[in-house]
């Protein structure tokens, strides 16, 4: 039974031609694991539908190449040539869709050389795995940041006036930028901020309305940069 996952169901085939059975067979393997995958990638977070449907079709499109050239030399450079003639363009993807994209290209790869029960335990096994881990609670620290933007009057010193308040309600804070607005008039402070205990924000912010003479104060969520690779 052990090398059962690792026998192809092509290896009759191997020294013939392509038989319907099999090449059926092998595509609707692959349209089976993309649809797995495209599954765990919704459950695992935000998802497009165009994507879903791309990593459906992938496996059976990289099974598809592998079948046509496994053994023919002449047909793997043919079609590398063909490829190279495309240009792809799209925009750059998250490290979660990148990764995604290489789990369907890995199952076609298995079902392109017949090898369905392994692809199978490496669909269901990998795609298991990723469902968890997105719903793991890892937070970085990057998450926890908030982006604060206080309006003062230019004749107040911002370098030290909410310095006692910063450390009462804040673990981390660092100053990002300084503006001038209305004129010269006033300035916009923006600062990146780790509150000690998000519970107490409303009094931290109306600490700072009595600071900066109750102007303009926004704390929101911090832009965080995404994770392209």
């Amino acid at each position: 039974m052990e090398g059962k996952m690792f026998e192809s169901v092509l290896i009759n085939n191997a020294a013939s031609t392509l038989g319907i059975r099999s090449a059926a067979l092998c595509t609707g393997a692959s349209l089976l694991f993309g649809l797995i995958i495209a599954v765990c990638y919704y459950i695992s977070g935000k998802s497009t539908k165009g994507f879903c449907i791309s990593l459906i079709m992938l496996p059976a499109l990289v099974q598809t190449v592998i079948m046509l050239v496994n053994g023919n030399l002449g047909a793997g450079v043919a079609i590398v040539g063909a490829f190279s003639l495309v240009r792809f363009r799209s925009i750059p993807g998250t490290s979660r869709e990148i990764t995604c994209v290489f789990f369907a290209m890995v199952v076609g790869l298995a079902a392109g050389m017949g090898y369905l029960t392994y692809g199978a335990f490496i669909c269901i096994f990998v795609g298991a795995v990723m469902v968890l881990l997105a719903f793991f609670p890892i937070h970085s620290r990057e998450e926890r940041m908030q982006t604060l933007s206080i309006t003062i009057y230019e004749d107040l010193d911002y370098t030290t006036i909410f310095d006692d308040l910063f450390e009462e309600y804040l673990k981390h804070y660092e100053l990002e930028t300084v503006k001038t607005t209305n004129m010269g008039s006033m300035y916009q402070i923006t600062y990146r901020i780790e509150q000690k205990n998000r519970k107490r924000e409303k009094e931290f912010i109306d600490e700072l309305r009595c600071r900066n003479g109750n102007l303009t104060i926004v704390c929101g969520r911090a832009v965080l940069p995404l994770e392209q690779l």
